[in-house]
């Protein structure tokens, strides 16, 4: 009898014993779950929301390209809209009354509006012939400007030709000049104002913005404003001899909406869309002339400097496309 309650008595220990064993692991389960949640909470999650926020901030792009004429703005804007469905965002053009380089401040205030809280549209890409308009003297966030530039005097015969006989982009349209075969020398000959060098003002302006001495030509402010701006204000300023690069430094830093891009302008025939129909080289005589003007001289360094902005941020991308970086000793820890 003695040794049947003894047997009870140690079954009893021994199902005590296990009900502590399974209770202290149990326990330390429900602390290892804890310490799990807790680094999900630290670590994963905060990489979930980051990629989150991430995908919202992408969705949420607004690049704004106030296109110089005569650079090759058309084939740029053009691979723009072959891929924007595929890419899925918005391309834009803002088409302004007679062709106005220059906003009234009323619509300055009204476009700037616009273009960040149209959430519709989200990701876009804003084009238009227009100068520079600071988003944040408006008290708004200012979009990714991006721009290209030419040669001065190369765009500026471009133009004078342009409007002489068209392009080969909508040949049916009669130009503004259309029936004058005066050459670009002989206009320099006598002296027009057409061709005159202070005409050639206007890659500066765009890039100086809305002020006044931005608009008068062969103004030092205006220069000195336009590089601050270009340095400061714009996300990528190429230029048109360099297109492509341009595109593939692009589709490198916004792979949100260009991504394909560079392929793309390669393999199209959106490369050599809208070139002029008839261009007569001017006479070394004629080039001299022009280069003489303090206008050519400060278009020609501010083109200059753009260029050497753009090679030496092309350098510093295309050359080191495996490039990353990574975050070490933080402090806390967590």
């Amino acid at each position: 009898m003695l040794t049947k309650k003894i047997e009870i008595f140690l079954i009893v220990v021994l199902i005590c014993f296990i009900g502590i064993i399974f209770h202290i692991q149990l326990t330390k389960l429900e602390s290892d779950i804890e310490k799990l949640n807790q680094k999900i909470k630290s670590e994963i999650q905060p990489r979930i929301e980051k990629s989150v926020l991430e995908q919202s901030e992408e969705n949420n792009l607004i690049v704004l390209y106030n296109r110089v004429p005569k650079t090759g703005s058309t084939s740029f804007v053009g691979i723009a809209y072959d891929l924007c469905k595929k890419n899925h965002f918005h391309v834009l053009h803002v088409n302004i009354t007679a062709n106005n380089h220059i906003l009234s401040l009323n619509n300055q205030l009204h476009f700037v509006k616009n273009v960040t809280k149209w959430n519709l549209m989200k990701p876009a890409l804003y084009h238009g012939h227009f100068a520079f308009i600071d988003f944040m003297k408006f008290g708004f966030p200012r979009p990714l400007f991006i721009n290209i530039l030419r040669k001065p005097l190369d765009r500026f015969i471009s133009y004078y030709y342009f409007v002489r006989y068209g392009d080969n982009f909508r040949p049916y349209l009669i130009r503004r000049k259309a029936g004058n075969k005066m050459t670009f020398d002989e206009c320099v000959q006598q002296g027009l104002p057409e061709c005159d060098p202070n005409a050639m003002w206007l890659q500066v302006p765009f890039f100086c913005g809305h002020s006044a001495n931005c608009w008068k030509p062969g103004n030092k402010w205006a220069l000195t404003e336009a590089k601050k701006n270009l340095v400061d204000n714009y996300f990528l300023v190429g230029v048109t001899e360099e297109l492509e690069d341009f595109i593939n430094v692009l589709e490198l830093a916004l792979p949100r909406l260009f991504q394909g891009a560079a392929d793309y302008f390669i393999h199209s025939n959106k490369s050599h869309l809208r070139q002029t129909v008839q261009k007569i080289m001017p006479s070394e005589e004629t080039i001299k002339k022009i280069k003489q003007s303090a206008v050519w001289q400060m278009e020609n360094e501010f083109y200059d400097f753009a260029l050497d902005n753009f090679h030496f941020i092309k350098k510093h991308t295309l050359k080191n496309r495996q490039q990353s970086y990574m975050y070490e000793k933080i402090r806390p820890r967590l």
